[in-house]
């Protein structure tokens, strides 16, 4: 069989174009990363940041199934710089897989490098503990509870409904265990706010506000589950909306505001906009109709895919189509047993879509697809998609957006590999970095 080194030295040198960082990191975040117990956190009382768990596990198996990495948790994300491929910094979410081949640990000199192999490829460095995750609400709640920050501090990420409201097999998507993450935290005894509080909210954004005196976080993103009838007497589009509202109207301006949600009809999206939001994603998760039918049976059910497509669309008048970005969760295409059975017909499927959208100034991102365990396509699927769809992907991605005269989205923070900061897929690793940053002026008004 052939080692791992040799299949992403092999890919490297097919794909030169593709930065070697990103080849990577793809490689770390759909294989998942082990870690020596010295290279864990101390939690919430240590000097390094720990993994939230932000909205999904992101784990290649269960708390339960963790070990050391369940009691002390892994650290948010690592960065990878320098070894024998020369890394520029790279910015990686981490996925915790006690089987992988790529492991953190500390050298013979004490500095944590990352091993590939049993051969070191890189020099790792930690998240240091933010300041504002130092101090607690009036609640006793902790900051990293109710807003966390991710892509090294650039992003504030508010999961105000932790569970989603398609349930059970017949509606879940089937890759995703928003549900499940719910569960086992709940499980072991872990702090895991269901609906949090406004108030909770704002409470947060004060401490990181006065605490992030380097301005770091640019952006927010307001997210959670579908919700297809109400929650607290709110529907999708005024639950969410409302907390933008709020903190729009205690912090205007100091955020670019962002929200995930379904593709609603226009009249919701507009009450977004009207809310204080400035960029919406509303996801369609895999390109393929047969797939989405089959992967996402609760989108299908209540709204549909060429529905869903429509809304898109119409989204794009009212926020603008640059600030329009909706992901889908790249690799689930070659999930099995119903997926393409090679990476040129996922390829060219998952190309069609970005051409439907791009070429209407749409600009979709990705993030790849984790085959956590509780999942229908994670159990079946546990080495994930072959590491050469994903790197295929990259240049599939920059060459479509170059052809339709369209460049990196805002509110993900500079592109350009070494610059990143966006830490779950490497599509900004692998767009040509731009010397203006002018992320709080790249939103269009819409």
């Amino acid at each position: 069989m052939e080692s791992r080194t040799a299949l992403v030295e092999d890919l490297m040198e097919r794909f030169p174009h593709v930065p070697r960082e990103a080849v990577i990191k793809e490689d770390l975040l759909r294989g998942g990363i082990a870690f020596d117990e010295s290279a864990l956190s101390g939690n919430e009382d240590g000097d390094v940041k720990p993994k939230s768990y932000f909205i999904f596990s992101f784990d290649h198996r269960t708390l339960p199934e963790l070990g050391a990495a369940a009691l002390r948790r892994p650290p948010e994300e690592i960065v990878l710089t320098g070894g024998p491929y020369g890394l520029r910094r790279t910015v990686v979410s981490v996925r915790v897989n006690p089987e992988s081949p790529y492991r953190v640990k500390p050298g013979e000199d004490g500095a944590l490098g990352l091993y590939l192999d049993g051969a070191r490829i890189a020099d790792v460095g930690l998240p240091p503990m933010p300041e504002y995750y130092r101090h607690t609400l009036s609640s006793g709640k902790s900051v990293m509870e109710v807003a966390p920050t991710i892509q090294w501090g650039y992003l504030i990420y508010l999961t105000v409904f932790r569970v989603c409201q398609y349930f059970g097999a017949k509606e879940e998507c089937q890759y995703c265990d928003i549900n499940h993450n719910w569960r086992q935290h709940k499980a072991a005894g872990r702090p895991y706010t269901g609906v949090k509080p406004v108030e909770e909210v704002l409470e947060a954004l004060e401490i990181i506000d006065r605490y992030d005196t380097a301005r770091t976080s640019t952006a927010y993103t307001l997210t959670g589950g579908a919700i297809t009838s109400k929650v607290a007497g709110r529907d999708e589009a005024d639950f969410y909306g409302h907390y933008a509202q709020a903190i729009e109207e205690r912090f205007p301006g100091r955020w670019i505001g962002k929200v995930v949600a379904q593709a609603l009809p226009k009249a919701d999206v507009q009450r977004f906009h009207d809310y204080g939001v400035r960029i919406y994603h509303p996801n369609y998760e895999v390109w393929d109709r047969r797939l989405f039918e089959l992967y996402c049976p609760g989108k299908e059910r209540y709204v549909g895919r060429d529905e869903w497509h429509r809304r898109v669309l119409d989204s794009a008048e009212v926020f603008g189509p640059r600030n329009v970005i909706p992901n889908f969760v790249a690799g689930v295409e070659m999930a099995e047993p119903f997926g393409f059975t090679t990476v040129r017909e996922a390829i060219d499927s998952t190309t069609e879509g970005l051409r439907f959208f791009m070429s209407r100034g749409i600009t979709p991102r990705f993030t790849t697809w984790c085959p956590e365990p509780t999942t229908p396509l994670g159990k079946a699927n546990p080495q994930g998609a072959p590491l050469e769809y994903h790197i295929r992907l990259l240049d599939a991605y920059r060459a479509t957006l170059e052809e339709f005269g369209l460049s990196s989205p805002p509110g993900y923070g500079p592109p350009g590999p070494g610059r990143a900061v966006f830490s779950v897929s490497s599509f900004m690793d692998s767009l040509p970095a731009r010397e203006e940053d002018a992320e709080g002026t790249e939103v269009a008004a819409g």
